[in-house]
């Protein structure tokens, strides 16, 4: 595709409500079909781009503006960007969006108990008995998406049908191609 459309897909909700997972699932589509794509993802930005960085607002502030200048180059330049960050704040998500290029705000939701039953690295436990200071959805705030593009209920949704949603939204608005059918 030598006329793709740079877009951001940005995947936000609480930790373990399934943002990398489906990201992830999009990600291997995408490059079946052709799209230049790359994948920002928590995680994975926190052990290079941002590893100086903590969890206080300020450094979570920082962390995304850091995010939002790669998003934003490589959005601009045709460049399909997932980027899966808790993101809490809807202020900061305004940011992100003023910032790059064709923004689109996919809600990753999934009630808080589920999500403290699917960490793996007991993040919620400590969280809930105190050990884990300004962890988001328990000790500080998430602020839900009022508007977002896409909302996701990954647990009422499989990640096939979680990530079946994105793209039809790329699909109708043009940003990646129809899927020839079989």
């Amino acid at each position: 595709m030598n006329d793709q459309h740079g877009f951001t897909l940005w995947f936000t909700g609480l930790s373990g409500a399934g943002k990398t997972t489906v990201a992830l699932a999009l990600e291997k589509e995408l490059r079946a079909r052709g799209v230049k794509v790359e994948r920002l993802d928590g995680d994975t930005v926190r052990k290079s781009l941002t590893r100086d960085l903590g969890f206080s607002k300020e450094d979570r502030d920082k962390n995304i503006e850091r995010v939002t200048f790669v998003a934003k180059l490589l959005s601009r330049n045709g460049v399909a960007v997932l980027a899966s960050f808790i993101s809490p704040y809807r202020e900061t998500r305004a940011m992100v969006r003023a910032e790059t290029t064709n923004f689109i705000e996919v809600f990753v939701h999934a009630p808080l108990e589920v999500c403290a039953q699917r960490d793996v690295k007991g993040m919620y436990a400590k969280a809930f008995a105190g050990e884990i200071p300004d962890f988001t959805g328990v000790s500080d705030p998430y602020e839900e998406p009022l508007d977002p593009e896409i909302t996701l209920h990954t647990h009422e949704e499989t990640v096939e049908q979680s990530a079946a949603k994105c793209l039809t939204y790329l699909e109708e608005h043009g940003y990646i191609p129809v899927a020839e059918s079989a």
